[in-house]
């Protein structure tokens, strides 16, 4: 496998293309008034998707249990003037726990569509979507998320450095909330 190829490195945000549709997002986050990996769960990932609410046009979390969820996110229609459709996720979400580590392993759900998805829309079919919080102190913590869309999913170049910058928009959003937090 050859290097990855960095597409976006801004303010401690690196998104690459390790193959193709195969992705990689690091970043890490830091606050020492508060206990990092007391917030990482479900209710962060409900809170990445309302801190941007001009990215997604709907977002539905269903917690199953405290280690399963299912997310519905409708995103808004970015490339629209360029004939591609709108897309939609629709992603059934594992947590883990290990000593020093939360992960966060998410599928695609291709056996039906959820309600209320525009009938245009198509599914951003994703086979591996793996989020990863490294413990490296109670108030560090390193992140590292792996993407690898179904080999069916088109993705034009010219839209991947568009992906990292509307990326790297939601996390610099969470970021900013969480090391402005003070409990």
């Amino acid at each position: 496998m050859a290097d990855s190829e960095i597409l976006l490195n801004k303010e401690g945000l690196q998104f690459s293309r390790v193959q193709e549709k195969h992705y990689k997002l690091a970043f890490s986050m830091e606050n020492h008034n508060i206990i990092l990996a007391n917030i990482i769960d479900f209710n962060l990932i409900k809170l990445i998707y309302d801190l941007n609410v001009d990215i997604y046009e709907k977002v539905i979390l269903d917690k199953i249990n405290d280690n399963e969820a299912i997310a519905t996110l409708l995103i808004k229609h970015f490339f629209e003037d360029l004939g591609l459709p709108q897309r939609f996720s629709f992603l059934h979400i594992k947590k883990f726990v290990e000593e020093r580590r939360i992960i966060f392993v998410s599928q695609s759900i291709k056996s039906h569509r959820p309600e209320g998805m525009p009938e245009e829309a198509e599914l951003m079919s994703i086979n591996d979507l793996t989020s990863v919080c490294d413990i490296i102190t109670p108030h560090k913590i390193n992140f590292s998320c792996n993407i690898i869309f179904d080999p069916i999913m088109n993705i034009p170049p010219f839209a991947e450095k568009m992906v990292g910058l509307i990326l790297f928009k939601i996390f610099k959003r969470v970021k900013q909330f969480i090391e402005n937090v003070r409990l």
